[in-house]
């Protein structure tokens, strides 16, 4: 393109290639396999010679063009679409690691991921050091001559902690480490990590890349280089999106920018409202002036995002029971929804964590998670209000 585009535009206008059909909008590729004109270019194409669609686990038209769409705005040269969020993480690592690696990653993650680092790569002799989020001057320390991956989430989950990416990039630069960020909260349309030096930048686009709560699906965007590796390990190994799902991402992105705006207002709107109730001990969001890394977020991050965690007094019993006061508000076990989410934290996502561990990271017994929706506002404090009430 002559005139470089903004990210809302690649996310509407970035389609397949038009068929003879002359559809305005782009068709659902549902097919699991492709024809050729003849053995020569079916040859071709399984020896790598020529691009183009051969088997839908390998690549699909539909998932194609999410690719392409994550990849423009991430800021990354390429993308591969997964079966899920989970799915993106584990076959980044796995595609990447060795026998004898060593992995570094901010202590404050998510659950599923905590189990593929503690349980399952342990097994194949890949060890790991977790780092205190809190001190980031820790980062250096704990790397180590086989150390061949830095894992972060920013924001965290669910504590909202921030890692500074350009500060861990740089040190990941200086011992030739890659660095892995997962910015499910943030969104492209409010961070975007390769510009402050991520490798690898991955997506549950379960989230907010549907907004909708319809299907599961993960992305990893990075340059072409590392992508080579991963979509090699993939093809081979099998966690393919769906081409339903890519097609459903795809016109969901188309208004990720106005949800997420959305989310992000309502979101400070509510954080400021809790910091006053009585029952409600500390309050978490980016954008809160009282917020301990307020200045990392401006620097970061364009907004604050859709998730607000607080502290309610009473421990895991009163936690529980807010959750059994909610009238409205859904208890289910996702986040980015147009609908909003509560949970507890301690009961749920990261039960399998030992108590020592959730302590370690912020996660205390009363610790509620808001995935704020886009209801009106008034409507969601009346319905959180009403539940701490009634918790009592």
């Amino acid at each position: 393109m002559a005139d470089k585009q903004h990210l809302e535009t690649l996310a509407i206008r970035t389609q397949t290639e038009r068929s003879n059909q002359r559809e305005h909008s782009t068709p659902l590729y549902m097919t699991s396999s492709f024809v050729f004109n003849d053995a020569e270019q079916m040859r071709a194409m399984f020896a790598d010679e020529l691009e183009g669609n051969i088997y839908s686990r390998f690549v699909n038209p539909s998932v194609k063009e999410f690719e392409n769409k994550m990849a423009l705005l991430e800021g990354g040269e390429d993308a591969l679409a997964t079966a899920s969020g989970m799915a993106a993480i584990f076959n980044s690592m796995a595609a990447l690691l060795n026998a004898g690696d060593h992995v570094v990653a901010c202590r404050s993650l998510f659950g599923s991921t905590h189990t593929v680092l503690t349980k399952f790569l342990p097994k194949w002799n890949i060890d790991h050091t977790y780092v205190d989020i809190k001190d980031q001057s820790n980062w250096e320390a704990a790397i180590q001559d086989n150390t061949k991956m830095l894992i972060i989430e920013t924001p965290t989950n669910p504590t909202l902690d921030l890692v500074d990416i350009a500060l861990v990039s740089d040190l990941c630069n200086k011992y030739n480490v890659l660095l892995l960020v997962d910015n499910c909260f943030a969104t492209p349309f409010i961070q975007r990590p390769i510009d402050f030096g991520a490798d690898i930048v991955v997506h549950s686009a379960t989230k907010y890349i549907d907004g909708q709560g319809r299907g599961l699906g993960g992305v990893i965007v990075s340059t072409k280089a590392i992508m080579k590796d991963i979509k090699a390990f993939c093809r081979s190994t099998g966690p393919s999106m769906s081409p339903f799902n890519a097609w459903m991402f795809s016109k969901s992105l188309e208004t990720l920018s106005l949800r997420m705006e959305k989310h992000s207002s309502n979101a400070l709107e509510l954080a400021d409202w809790l910091i006053e109730i009585e029952d409600v001990v500390d309050v978490y969001y980016p954008l809160l002036k009282t917020y301990h890394s307020y200045n990392l977020a401006l620097k970061q991050m364009s907004l604050g995002g859709g998730i607000v965690t607080f502290v309610i007094k009473g421990g895991v019993e009163r936690g529980r029971s807010f959750l059994d006061a909610i009238e409205v508000s859904s208890l289910t076990a996702n986040l980015g929804d147009s609908r909003t989410i509560v949970s507890h934290p301690s009961s749920t996502t990261h039960a399998k964590l030992t108590e020592e561990e959730r302590l370690e990271v912020g996660i205390v017994p009363g610790l509620i998670r808001v995935s704020v929706g886009l209801e009106h506002i008034n409507d969601i404090k009346k319905d959180i209000l009403r539940a701490i009430n009634n918790s009592k």
